[in-house]
């Protein structure tokens, strides 16, 4: 369907950048009866809103005119666009910046994280529309640096994630700021009490626009949750990335910390991880970004209020670490991946205790849990091999007449099996290592169609909140990745390690271990920093390149942890732990007695 009524500068842009059918939402806009109503919207991230309200602004700000009318800005800004992140603003005014690029507006940005007196200079300069977030925009009001009497039309972008964040009192502000005739259109991806009442408050007999596809949000998203044992959460993690290898993923976790140990563990499994949180700054949030924008890193472990507003490149997995909190909340995390047409994953990861709260809370009638279980190895294998064939394949159709004739002397020497087994080898030695998830298959087992059943397999029957994090001082330390779920001794970690061993050892053959006098190690984090075999043993095989085999005993104290290693590698060891690592700067292993 073409776009119909739209204002003829807009119609030009869209023709240039070759959108010629709108989205739902923005046909959804098209067909208001008033163009000078007030409009509340459900529609969600990605689904073409910015341009949305782009064209509902339009007959507001130009009328009759191809081009804004010279000095229209002179007594303040036309628009006002509020957002909750500063990510959120620029993307808004890079997207409206084409829109309206034969209209002669201009815009200016006015965001947390960047210079107050460049801002205010550019708010002096007169723009047509003003895109910001809600403190620094109440900053200039104060200081007078934003004038809002000229004001015709108000977008607040998101309004349920910045009345979660606590904006409330600023928006307010801005509101009462503006001409009670301005026109406001109020975008959210749900309409929870909160909004419902601003609404109220502060519209004018707003039409109401459902641009949602019901429960789920989206269309183009598969939704999945994933039973797991109460402290199988990094497994399962581990897994299904490496099931999915998804270009980009989002992962989300409850808390700053959580977010900080599940990143420490990716790393230290291998692959490609930046966190984002809070207590970053805006350039160590920028540069995380631009990682998984350059292919630096494929996986971003996040906050739900520092993944507000985040636009990542090709994000076709999202992972519910941590449970959330309420269907909103999931709603608002899931929203990320299936944007313009592209399909998506969301993965939830339920807790055997928290499989009441996710029934009751999480599902609904209309849309309820597909519940399967976390991708075991030998589905990981087969996924594998599939991506293996396939770039060899393209590898093979670009070979030259070189290597072709060394290939041809290699087969003189070795079986084309045995070269080639050490060719897929090669390629799986640089995967990371697919994990031992033990309430994930039989978690999941006869619920790949249908909700939990607890007559089926016990779980816990309360919605309990996860614990609060506990710090680093208590007497009992939390297994890494449990995130909340439960504590148990190190010792516990101690035995289900050993246990591990005995099974890798079973299965795999004989295994050297250290003698008795083997070299001992010291790692200068214990139990006050969380220490835990399941990461410990990938930073040492990571630092000083070797494998778990040649890991003897390891003993973890309250602020060092010793580790013995093999004699045979023990020198090689020793001389590559010295070299220090970006990645895990503060930890340094030295030989004891040495």
């Amino acid at each position: 369907m073409p776009f119909l009524g739209v204002h003829p500068s807009l119609l030009r842009a869209l023709a240039d950048r070759g959108i010629n059918s709108p989205t739902p939402v923005q046909q959804a806009i098209m067909d208001v009866p008033s163009p000078a109503q007030d409009l509340l919207v459900s529609a969600q991230t990605g689904s073409g809103k910015t341009v949305a309200f782009g064209l509902a602004m339009a007959g507001t700000l130009l009328g009759e005119h191809e081009r804004i009318p010279p000095g229209a800005a002179t007594e303040g800004p036309l628009a006002l666009i509020i957002t909750p992140t500063r990510e959120l603003a620029m993307q808004v005014a890079t997207e409206l910046s084409w829109l309206y690029s034969h209209t002669a507006i201009n815009f200016t940005v006015c965001v947390g994280g960047t210079s107050v007196r460049t801002e205010q200079i550019a708010l002096h300069r007169k723009p047509h529309i003003v895109v910001g977030t809600p403190g620094r925009l109440n900053d200039h009001l104060e200081k007078a640096a934003l004038k809002l009497g000229n004001i015709r039309a108000v977008v607040l972008d998101e309004a349920d994630e910045m009345l979660d964040m606590g904006f409330r009192d600023e928006l307010e502000a801005l509101l009462k700021a503006t001409p009670k005739e301005r026109r406001t259109l109020m975008f959210s991806a749900t309409i929870p009490k909160g909004i419902a009442l601003l609404a109220k408050k502060f519209q004018n007999n707003a039409f109401r626009i459902e641009a949602t596809t019901g429960a789920a949000g989206h269309a183009d998203i598969e939704h999945i949750a994933m039973p797991i044992g109460d402290r199988d959460r990094v497994q399962a993690v581990v897994n299904i990335l490496r099931y999915y290898d998804a270009p980009c993923t989002l992962v989300f976790c409850a808390t700053r910390d959580g977010v900080t140990r599940l990143g420490d563990e990716l790393s230290n499994r291998g692959f490609g991880v930046v966190t984002v949180s809070g207590e970053l700054s805006q350039r160590e949030r920028t540069a995380a970004l631009q990682a998984l924008r350059d292919g630096r890193a494929r996986i971003c472990v996040a906050t739900d209020v520092a993944a507000r507003g985040l636009d990542l490149p090709s994000l076709d997995l999202v992972i519910h670490a941590d449970v959330p909190q309420n269907r909103e909340a999931l709603v608002h995390r899931s929203g990320r991946t299936g944007r313009a047409g592209r399909q998506g994953t969301s993965v939830l990861l339920v807790p055997r205790n928290r499989a009441g709260f996710a029934e009751r809370v999480l599902a609904t009638r209309q849309e309820p849990l597909k519940f399967g279980p976390v991708p075991t190895a030998a589905m990981i294998r087969e996924k594998d091999d599939a991506r293996i064939f396939a770039g060899l394949a393209e590898e093979v159709a670009a070979v030259t007449p070189t290597a072709k004739t060394s290939a041809a002397a290699l087969l003189k020497l070795h079986g084309a099996e045995d070269l080639v087994a050490v060719l897929v080898a090669s390629r799986y030695k640089q995967m990371p290592q697919v994990q031992d998830v033990a309430g994930g298959a039989g978690a999941g087992k006869g619920r790949a169609q249908g909700p939990m059943s607890r007559d089926r397999e016990p779980m816990g029957r309360d919605a309990r909140s996860p614990r609060d994090d506990r710090g680093p001082g208590r007497a009992m330390t939390r297994i890494a990745g449990a995130g909340g779920e439960g504590d148990r001794p190190i010792r516990g970690a101690r035995q289900a390690f050993d246990a591990r061993q005995a099974r890798d050892a079973r299965s795999s053959g004989p295994r050297a271990e250290p003698s008795g006098d083997a070299p001992v190690f010291s790692v200068n984090v214990g139990r006050f920093q969380k220490a835990d075999p399941r990461w410990i043993i990938p930073l040492l095989c990571r630092r000083g390149g070797i494998t778990k085999d040649d890991i003897g005993s390891i003993d973890v104290g309250a602020r060092e942890t010793r580790v013995t290693i093999a004699p045979q590698v023990a020198s090689l060891f020793a001389t590559r732990v010295k070299v220090p690592d970006t990645r895990d700067p503060h930890i340094r292993i030295v030989p004891i007695g040495a």
